[in-house]
């Protein structure tokens, strides 16, 4: 691994600006916040720190949709703000990674001002306008994420617009030269600032079908179960070649400011198109997402099946990756329980590859209860019990009235448990999800085993799931109890002998095992195996 890129080594860790901390007692978290918990995040040890959009935006996604690519929104801060935050982190050895949006802009963006002015206005084309069909309506019956037509008619104009997700959210038109150098120089703008990387949002629906097919209905759709949209198979806008095209074109730009840049990119694609993106030789996305984890069940075969499918689907030059958690669904402990969140932790955390690791995650914080008066997603109206808030409730702190996150009233109420679930009471705790995270990443520092790409699956049966991950000499065995009854680790062949380094019941830890291993209820271990 001496020849590894930091974000091959390190691990990511997502902050959504609004809910980390607020500096000046408006409720909104900010980038001063940020800045002033740097420490913190040296001290948990990640190397990079990737922020949710913090541009300026009349907030109808909450920054999703973008009025100006090249600026901060008062609400965050300045840019002056921002340059601060690059050179801080930067002095702490971590680096700064901004969520770019090239789907669509917010409908006050001047560009979209100027294109709904006139049919004729320079910038028309720069988003995706048609007319109504012969009997007036859409013209395709493409759905957007709501499960209506993707289509928005403007009056003023009589033609329609698209967007796939809110009204004031329109689609940028990729196929037009002009808005794809325009869309570079944003990059650029925030490269030369200093910036080492970007996530991309949404990338597989930058191009749409340019002869606007219909797409078929999708036979397997379940009502009450998938989100509306799925009633028809979207073959005519997601994942189109063009896109992927454009996609060599975006890391071309990014490359002009050195080889230590990277792009991660949202994709929520099947495996086989999700690795397509990794480019031809290496000329894509260095991390494109890989979600499984966000919604498989949490079944120990499951898991290593898709594992070992996962790692094997990946092209010569792709490095793995792993997201546990994210800004858009339910949390790891709200999902499994703090006890298999812990054995999740020790999950992510010593797979090969790349972690993203989501704010709050590492203290076991879970979902907050969102009355009907506090819901602030749009999602929450558009598709109803699929609203985003609970997870993207304020950062826990502390145990006082606001958890430490403000002086003021908190932007989304708070989790029940933040007075006994924060930072202050885990941090010295050393059977603490907080600390469990800290060490883990610790040995991920201290090990070129957990940094590697050696991995080596180990037959085990019901809810156990265990491999080993390999360099030179270095061997160690994770064994993870995914369940809640005792199992048995004993495949054929294997006689552990070594040191248990870091258990997620601690009393194991410092004993030598030969043999089997009995793994109690919702264990996870770190075997260091002698050589």
């Amino acid at each position: 691994m001496a020849e590894a890129r930091w974000w091959q080594r390190g691990v990511i860790y997502q902050i959504y600006p609004r809910s980390w901390l607020d500096s000046d007692g408006d409720g909104v978290g900010d980038l001063p916040g940020i800045v002033a918990r740097l420490d913190y995040l040296a001290w948990l040890g990640v190397d990079a720190i990737w922020l949710s959009p913090v541009y300026p935006s009349p907030m109808v996604d909450f920054g999703y949709d973008v009025a100006d690519y090249c600026d901060v929104d008062p609400v965050f801060g300045s840019l002056a703000d921002f340059d601060r935050l690059v050179a801080e982190a930067h002095a702490r050895g971590m680096r700064v990674l901004l969520d770019w949006v090239p789907n669509h802009t917010s409908d006050q963006h001047p560009w979209f001002v100027e294109s709904r002015s006139s049919r004729v206005n320079p910038k028309r084309d720069w988003y995706v306008w048609r007319d109504p069909k012969r009997d007036g309506g859409p013209p395709s019956n493409w759905l957007n994420y709501a499960g209506k037509s993707s289509w928005k008619w403007d009056e003023h104009t009589g033609q329609y617009y698209y967007r796939v997700f809110t009204d004031q959210q329109p689609d940028l038109n990729w196929r037009n030269p002009e808005v794809q150098e325009a869309m570079f120089d944003t990059l650029r703008f925030w490269l030369r600032r200093g910036v080492d990387g970007f996530r991309i949002d949404t990338l597989s629906l930058l191009v749409e079908d340019d002869e606007l097919r219909d797409n078929p209905s999708n036979p397997d759709y379940r009502p009450g179960e998938d989100f509306p949209y799925m009633r028809e198979i979207s073959i005519h806008q997601v994942d189109r070649p063009e896109t992927r095209e454009l996609v060599r074109h975006v890391r071309k730009v990014v490359d002009e400011f050195g080889d230590d840049k990277v792009l991660l990119a949202e994709l929520v694609l099947p495996l086989d198109q999700t690795v397509a993106y990794y480019g031809t030789n290496g000329d894509g996305v260095q991390v494109p997402f890989n979600v499984e984890l966000l919604t498989a069940e949490w079944d120990a075969r499951g898991l290593a099946d898709y594992v070992d499918r996962y790692l094997a689907a990946l092209p010569a030059e792709g490095w793995p990756n792993w997201v546990l958690g994210n800004h858009d669904v339910p949390r790891v402990a709200s999902r499994l329980g703090p006890a298999q969140a812990r054995v999740a932790a020790m999950l992510l955390l010593t797979l090969p590859g790349t972690p993203i690791l989501y704010y709050g995650d590492e203290i076991g914080q879970r979902d907050a209860e969102i009355p009907p008066d506090a819901v602030r997603d749009p999602v929450a109206e558009l598709v109803p019990g699929r609203g985003r808030d609970p997870e993207r409730a304020p950062m826990q702190w502390d145990g006082g009235p606001a958890a430490g996150f403000t002086t003021g009233r908190p932007w989304l109420p708070l989790a029940a448990d933040h007075a006994t679930v924060n930072v202050e009471a885990q941090r010295d705790d050393p059977h603490s999800m907080l600390t469990l995270h800290r060490r883990l990443l610790g040995l991920r520092r201290r090990s070129t085993a957990l940094v590697s790409r050696g991995y080596e699956p180990v037959q085990a049966d019901g809810d156990v799931l265990a491999y080993v991950r390999t360099d030179g000499d270095e061997r160690w065995l994770v064994a993870l109890n995914l369940g809640p009854h005792p199992g048995r680790l004993a495949p054929p062949g294997l006689a552990v002998a070594g040191r248990v380094e870091l258990s997620t019941h601690l009393d194991r830890e410092g004993g030598a095992g030969i043999g089997g291993i009995t793994l109690r209820s919702d264990e996870g271990l770190l075997v260091r195996l002698d050589p």
